[in-house]
């Protein structure tokens, strides 16, 4: 959840640290520090946003050439100044910052305070700090020798980066469960928990894996197991650029990244839908596609937003392919013990980051039951890209906003291809039906700018609903995962609590909240279930209910039912959530940047859970 960034090299630490920071806030921002070395061991830290921080620094500035910082979400202990990170050894000769949880972080305090160790934070990171000192006393160990045993007597999650005054020439960094990477430069190398913070300086980088280490200098590194063992790690260059990350003159990046998506979607299909050809083409799916297009059962692991995105799969993959599909919680998955066989099925993940803890645990439990598991990431180089045996990447570019938007979409019109794909090599999709669907998909990015463009609407349904308190989102077959979807961003960003429900659903419960005050929002395409949806809207109508209504292009039926009536251009019922979601995620951005909300870090959240 956490944002780390390290710096070694020839240039002042600090202000390259904040700004680092500033750019990894999305992945926390309930306090934020830093540490430098140069001499000395100076730690600066603030509860709060990194803004916060840097007022601090203003008004007592540190300088040095090796230094780290720490944006935090807060896992133990609240929020506070003494809980902020970076955390210290108790003479202050060392620091390190840590993103994770040390599970058995309660039996290691316990025995430091039998030593004689006090501590003043509620920290497990507080506790590993002391515990490496210890390590080190003990046995007279260097500053990194005693990092690696300790992190051998661990147990849990972390990335950490440690500095010590002792050694001002060298940061020491570790990975288990939770994402770092090292920046590569040219007499200057850098550390993060992605490449936000450094991307203007270098491009190159290298990927750490779960139980590796590494010793950072100015002018090279070493990565090793935790074990001691050497490492020789592969430096791959990033694809992305400095103004994908910034806003683009938009006011929050959520905006920038929900206007994004007619070239997002044609990223994710570039070079793959060939409706000239009436084709397909999966290249990262080619070595295990017999495998595939033969698996009786495909399992979709997914958490949140990718959750519903799997949903739409489900869908997707049944009616066009015949495949029996189950989508689960990853987090439910890793801990169901489930029923998996290697000969009939195939699982599939999906995460924008690529590095969420739950998803990536579904990913072993598969491989370890000896089945093939698929991934669908957002994030090249990310630990599911890496240790899934297959896969297809998004092509979405960076997302920073914590609310998913562009990736949600990216990953629909990923899951229709691998639908059409199956669908045609198990015969059930003719060459003919093959042509229509890669027609109509091709024509999705250009659809989802006319939905954009009708913003202004949106805009005034807005001003019309901030002060409610409650939604209700309600849609059948392939719009049910999107009446989910719309209900989340709600909650995620305006703090209004909303529900998605099938709409069939809604006579067995929610139609007891109805009332003027609940805005009810319906989709409701001329799909074969429209009439019995457009009953439901009646149902609603005649309790006095309010209904907002996101329909087809042309459909004029709903005018003297609904309030408002958002159209969406007709396509296939297959790909109506590529449009249908649009509207929703415009209508909840509208709804809290109206109630003062900070639509980029809502309260509570993180871009990346790679924590359970």
């Amino acid at each position: 959840m956490c944002g780390i960034v390290g710096y070694i090299g020839p240039r002042d630490a600090s202000p390259l640290i904040v700004n680092g920071l500033r750019r990894l806030e999305y992945r926390g921002y309930d306090s934020a520090g830093v540490a430098v070395v140069n001499g000395s061991l100076d730690v600066r830290k603030k509860e709060g946003k990194v803004d916060e921080l840097a007022k601090l620094l203003e008004a007592q500035p540190v300088e040095g050439h090796v230094g780290m910082g720490h944006t935090r979400w807060a896992t133990h202990g609240a929020p506070c100044d003494v809980n902020s990170h970076p955390h210290t050894s108790t003479d202050g000769r060392f620091a390190i910052v840590h993103n994770g949880i040390i599970e058995n972080y309660a039996s290691i305090k316990k025995r430091l305070v039998e030593k004689g160790y006090t501590f003043e934070s509620e920290t497990d990171t507080e506790v590993l700090a002391r515990f490496i000192e210890d390590v080190q006393k003990e046995a007279g160990l260097s500053f990194a020798e005693a990092v690696r045993q300790a992190l051998t007597r661990v147990e849990g999650a972390y990335g950490i980066v440690a500095v010590s005054r002792d050694e001002p020439d060298l940061m020491v960094v570790a990975r288990n469960g939770s994402p770092l990477l090292l920046g590569v430069g040219e007499g200057e190398h850098f550390v993060g928990s992605d490449a936000s913070p450094f991307i203007e300086f270098t491009k190159n980088v290298v990927y750490l894996a779960d139980g590796e280490m590494a010793l950072v200098r100015a002018d090279g590194y070493e990565v090793f197991q935790i074990d001691g063992a050497p490492v020789a790690k592969e430096v791959h260059q990033l694809d992305w650029d400095l103004e994908e990350i910034a806003k683009g003159g938009y006011e929050h990046f959520m905006l920038k990244e929900i206007m994004e998506q007619p070239e997002s979607v044609a990223n994710a299909m570039r070079g793959r839908v060939r409706p000239g050809e009436g084709r397909i083409k999966l290249g990262g799916l080619d070595d295990v596609l017999p495998q595939l297009t033969a698996a009786e059962r495909i399992v979709i692991c997914a958490c949140g937003t990718s959750w519903h995105a799997g949903l739409v799969g489900e869908y997707l993959i049944e009616r066009l392919a015949r495949v029996n599909v189950e989508v689960e919680y990853a987090s439910e998955f890793r801990y169901r013990n489930p029923v998996l066989d290697p000969e009939r099925d195939v699982v599939i993940v999906i995460s924008q980051s690529g590095e969420t803890a739950d998803t990536l645990a579904a990913v072993r439990q598969a491989q370890q039951a000896g089945v093939l598991a698929i991934g669908l990431v957002n994030a090249v180089g990310s630990t599911i890209a890496r240790e899934t045996d297959a896969g297809v990447y998004l092509h979405a570019g960076p997302e920073i906003g914590v609310a998913s938007t562009k990736a949600f979409t990216a990953q629909v019109a990923v899951l229709a291809q691998i639908a059409l794909v199956l669908g045609h090599e198990r015969g059930v999709l003719t060459d003919a039906d093959l042509q229509t669907h890669t027609d109509a998909l091709a024509k999705i990015p250009g659809q989802i700018q006319t939905v954009l463009d009708d913003d202004d609407l949106i805009q005034r349904m807005a001003r019309d609903y901030r002060y409610a308190s409650n939604f209700l989102y309600l849609g059948r077959g392939v719009n049910f995962p999107v009446a989910l979807e719309g209900a989340l961003k709600l909650k995620e960003i305006s703090y209004i609590h909303a529900e998605g429900y099938p709409a069939a659903e809604m006579k067995h419960g929610p139609i007891a909240l109805i009332d003027r005050f609940m805005p009810v929002v319906f989709i409701a395409t001329r799909d074969a279930t429209y009439d019995k949806v457009v009953s439901n809207v009646e149902e609603v109508v005649a309790r006095g209910g309010t209904v907002i209504a996101i329909t087809d292009e042309g459909n004029d039926g709903l005018g003297d039912l609904a309030e408002y009536v958002v159209e969406v251009p007709k396509t296939l019922d297959a790909f109506e959530p590529l449009l249908t979601v649009v509207p929703l995620q415009l209508l909840s951005y509208h709804i809290a940047v109206m109630r003062g909300c900070n639509v980029d870090q809502p309260r509570n959240l993180a871009k990346s859970v790679t924590v359970e």
